[in-house]
């Protein structure tokens, strides 16, 4: 008989922070995944009994619920068919576009739509069976945004709060939806909507005023309950952040230190090494960094082997059409930098379509002189506060993306537009010829700020603004006033 356990805190995201490693001999473990989500709240749970609902990656049956590194995983099943529609196709290829600045167009199918409302309600069903009575119950992000309204009317008597890890879009986008209603029902079942950055809850705020004629007040909206009854939610921003203290000791690690320098002399210990590392995602903006790169070396203004680039592209969602071809797009100008500037045995761009674990990216980070964090749109991007973290030496410098939910955090970044070609290589050639002195000054303050906000801090608020909402939590009193 499979086991049946409640819990307090329930937390529900499309994938279980785990997948499932299969070794030669057939037997199988589950390992942890290396996503932005999962290293976020690993930290997080690791101080916390509690649930995570999610699907485990496999279509067909779901595995039975078990425990893994102290947490409780319950899987919810997908079928193929669901896979490719609500999770490719409603969330990313509907979704994703119109959340961020519609990039790519987006498409609007209503058998993807029928699939998202059903796959939502298998989630809340799953919540509701971890749930322990007056449970909090932590829903994350765009592909489960109709779950909140659903544990509600199957469990009024849990907090229910839902967190978006990408922007949220102006309301001349999101109109474009014709589920926008449906979705924004769904949000309003939450008790607290937590957001990256202030302009996504405010533009959330408006979508419900203009969008659904619905009343707002501050950062509040009115709406009824499951039972007809008035409700308040409120909508603010809370910034995710990155596990400084434990990432830090792991940066300052022998083994870390000189795999930062093994990097550097496998790339020919070039004057100045240049590091992207995201998702292959056309809102990253690697074909923008990849051309103002090689426009620099048309220039003249750099010489390959002298300075390099290193381009870690992770792989994203290679069955989506949009995908597959921002991948040939990225190759092809890699092909063609590196047969026009290359010398022998020394590529001026070192391409890695793979993903590599902390360790490996914390070394990644140490051997890089200049990070390039260059998203057209992202709603964190927890890679600058990861790379700043990591450069313990105060060494190093970032260059920041202004259309980041990290730079409005992180301003004593080389700020730049990705858009803006020129301007992008004159930041590029500025952070090159800066002074140590100033890249020091830049790091110091840059690691205060993630320090002072890291990842426990950001949990911490969210669940303190689920318990208090609809009101705001009392601000913190300075000791000895």
């Amino acid at each position: 008989m499979p086991v049946h356990r409640t819990f307090d805190l329930v937390i529900a995201a499309n994938r279980l922070p785990v997948d499932r490693v299969v070794a030669p001999d057939g037997s199988s473990q589950w390992h942890r995944s290396p996503g932005g989500l999962v290293t976020a709240m690993d930290s997080v749970m690791r101080n916390r009994e509690g649930a995570w609902v999610g699907w485990a990656g496999e279509t067909g049956e779901a595995p039975e619920p078990f425990e893994e590194s102290g947490m409780w995983l319950h899987p919810v099943p997908l079928s193929e068919q669901e896979r490719e529609t609500h999770y490719e196709g409603f969330s990313n290829d509907t979704l994703w576009p119109i959340y961020h600045d519609v990039i790519v167009p987006a498409h609007f199918h209503r058998e993807w739509w029928q699939d998202y409302e059903r796959v939502n309600a298998r989630f809340a069903e799953a919540v509701c069976e971890v749930a322990a009575p007056g449970a909090k119950v932590w829903i994350h992000d765009y592909q489960l945004q109709l779950v909140p309204a659903m544990v509600r009317a199957l469990r009024p008597d849990v907090r229910i709060g839902w967190f978006n890890h990408i922007p949220f879009p102006p309301v001349e986008l999101f109109a474009q939806l014709p589920w926008r209603r449906q979705i924004l029902e769904g949000l309003l079942g939450a008790d607290y909507l937590g957001f990256q950055r202030t302009p996504d809850a405010q533009n959330f705020l408006r979508a419900c005023r203009q969008l659904d004629g619905r009343t707002t007040k501050g950062d509040t909206v009115a709406t009824t309950g499951p039972d007809g009854g008035a409700r308040q939610v409120r909508a603010s921003a809370v910034p995710i952040s990155v596990d400084y203290r434990g990432l830090e000791e792991l940066a300052r690690t022998e083994p870390v230190r000189r795999r930062a320098e093994q990097i550097r002399a496998s790339l020919g210990n070039p004057e100045i090494v240049m590091l992207g590392i995201d998702r292959l995602d056309y809102t990253k903006g690697i074909r923008h960094r990849l051309k103002a790169y090689e426009e620099l070396l048309a220039d003249g203004s750099i010489f390959s082997p002298a300075v390099t680039l290193v381009q870690v592209a992770t792989p994203s969602r290679e069955r989506v059409q949009a995908y597959k071809q921002l991948r040939t797009e990225v190759e092809t100008t890699v092909g063609r930098i590196n047969g026009t500037y290359s010398a022998i045995g020394a590529p001026a761009v070192h391409y890695l379509h793979r993903s590599y674990p902390r360790e490996e990216m914390a070394a990644l980070f140490q051997a890089a002189d200049i990070m390039l964090v260059t998203p057209l749109r992202d709603g964190m991007n927890l890679v600058a506060k990861e790379y700043v973290t990591c450069r313990h030496d105060t060494g190093g410098a970032l260059v920041l993306s202004e259309f980041t939910g990290a730079w409005h955090e992180m301003k004593q970044a080389f700020v730049c537009n990705p858009h803006d070609i020129e301007g992008l290589k004159q930041v590029m050639l500025r952070v090159m010829s800066l002074d140590d002195r100033d890249k020091r000054r830049s790091m110091r303050s840059l690691r205060r700020r993630v320090g002072d906000n890291d990842v426990q801090k950001w949990a911490d608020a969210f669940l303190t603004n689920l318990e208090m909402a609809p009101e705001r939590p009392p601000r913190p009193t300075t000791k000895g006033m």
